[in-house]
């Protein structure tokens, strides 16, 4: 007869805090079964696979992960390098997903996660009833698959913020999607380099993300005649809108802020602070006129860059009880310990399986999935959760309470808040802690 303690328990996504989970429940002797909605592991982190990290290859591997990789001959390079997207997926994490093999189940986009014969509002039985996962497969086909725990490691990536101020997107946005783009471009590609080169893009946000897309334009400037970019930032400049600079204890991140800085300085890069983006309008010769919530109309462009955040996709769990901190979109225990109003990236408190759990026992969101809106999340953190958590899964309550974690200070952040007040010259949260390519090693 299989009981519930019989069933795997199910890990969405095949990303790096997906795969850390998977190789700590085998650590423990527990069967995961990974659900990964792309044809690879990664798939996230393969869409910024052009992006360098600012975390070095010591900060990027799980502990568990080098043990199950060990026996293949697998090493992890210098500790002091800085990899890509492209590096960390191909010389770690897909070599990860290998060892697990038949663990991991790729082109399974899940749908649905539910109690097996539950929806939310029913109480009776309710958490003797074991989790039922519902998934399409690349074919087109569904299938359904029972779990003893979910662990919902499925990340940000799919859900960019939008262009407006509001968190919904501007007017026009919709309509102008073929000239605006939310990711960092890859301008190393030919196609896409054509795409930017010798054009005016106005590059919306104030991230790691919004830093890597104005150096990188502002080094096709210096090549491109007429190549320029017009960063749109919805509070004014101060000493801290780059960033950290010297003081961030992850020099690489503070080197992109200062990158940053360098365009605007240059002349490759017009700052245009205090607007909030209303709408975008069309132009009668193809090009778009942002205006703002203030009635400023800023001069046409030829393309949009959108850098605004990620924010959690919360669609298939809607019959799971979650607490969920009503701002962030982070479990309630933890979002006071990751407030931007309160915290720098650096001064996060260790956490683990009790700030991460849900009345839906049995459920952990993990990853930066866990920080809800919240901005940077490191891989350290969700190697640390997935640790705290699989040990909440296992029973062993005495590690799981243990949690140690030191994350390096990012020179900024701390108490910048969350609204964008035009007249306030702080940085607005976004100079460690947006939610950026460069920034996503969970």
């Amino acid at each position: 007869m299989t009981t519930t303690a019989d069933l795997p328990v199910v890990v969405i996504g095949a990303g790096p805090t997906g795969l850390a989970a998977a190789a700590h429940l085998v650590e423990r002797g527990i069967e995961p079964l990974v659900l990964e909605a792309g044809p690879t592991a990664a798939t996230a982190v393969r869409d910024w696979s052009h992006v360098r990290l600012f975390s070095t290859w010591g900060e990027l591997t799980d502990p568990a992960a080098e043990k199950l990789l060990a026996p293949t001959g697998w090493s992890r390079p210098d500790a002091s390098t800085y990899p890509t997207g492209r590096d960390w997926a191909e010389q770690y994490l897909q070599p990860l997903a290998d060892v697990l093999g038949d663990k991991v189940r790729y082109g399974a986009t899940v749908t649905g996660v539910s109690r097996l014969g539950r929806d939310r509002i029913v109480d009776a039985d309710r958490e003797q009833q074991p989790f039922t996962i519902r998934f399409a497969r690349a074919d087109g086909g569904e299938e359904r698959i029972l779990g003893r725990a979910v662990i919902d490691a499925s990340g940000t990536w799919s859900t960019p913020g939008p262009a407006g101020a509001d968190g919904l997107p501007a007017l026009g946005e919709r309509a102008g999607s073929a000239r605006i783009s939310y990711r960092v471009p890859d301008l190393r590609d030919p196609a896409v380099h054509a795409r930017y080169a010798g054009r005016r893009t106005a590059v919306i946000g104030s991230g790691a993300s919004a830093f890597t897309a104005l150096a990188g334009l502002a080094d096709v400037a210096k090549d491109v005649p007429g190549t320029h970019a017009v960063w749109i930032l919805r509070r004014g400049i101060s000493g801290s809108t780059f960033g950290g600079g010297s003081a961030d204890q992850l020099p690489a991140r503070g080197a992109l802020g200062l990158a940053a800085k360098a365009a605007v300085d240059d002349g490759y890069a017009d700052a245009v602070t205090g607007f909030r983006t209303e709408a975008v309008e069309p132009t009668d010769d193809d090009r778009l006129t942002l205006v703002g919530e203030d009635g400023r109309r800023l001069d046409p462009v030829d393309e949009v860059i959108a850098l605004t955040g990620l924010r959690p996709d919360l669609s298939f769990l809607s019959e799971l009880r979650l607490a969920l901190d009503e701002r962030l979109q982070a479990p309630v225990d933890l979002a006071p310990l990751i407030d931007p109003n309160q915290h720098s990236c650096g001064t996060v408190h260790p956490h683990g399986h009790r700030e991460l759990s849900h009345p839906e026992q049995g459920l952990y969101l993990v990853g930066m999935k866990s920080y809800g809106r919240a901005p940077t999340f490191l891989a350290m953190t969700g190697y640390e959760q997935v640790r705290s958590v699989t040990a909440a899964i296992a029973g062993d309550t005495g590690s799981a309470d243990r949690v140690e974690l030191a994350l390096p200070e990012t020179g900024v952040c701390g108490g910048a808040g969350l609204f964008d007040d035009p007249a306030d010259g702080r940085s607005d949260g976004g100079g460690c802690c947006a939610p950026a390519a460069g920034a996503l090693p969970a």
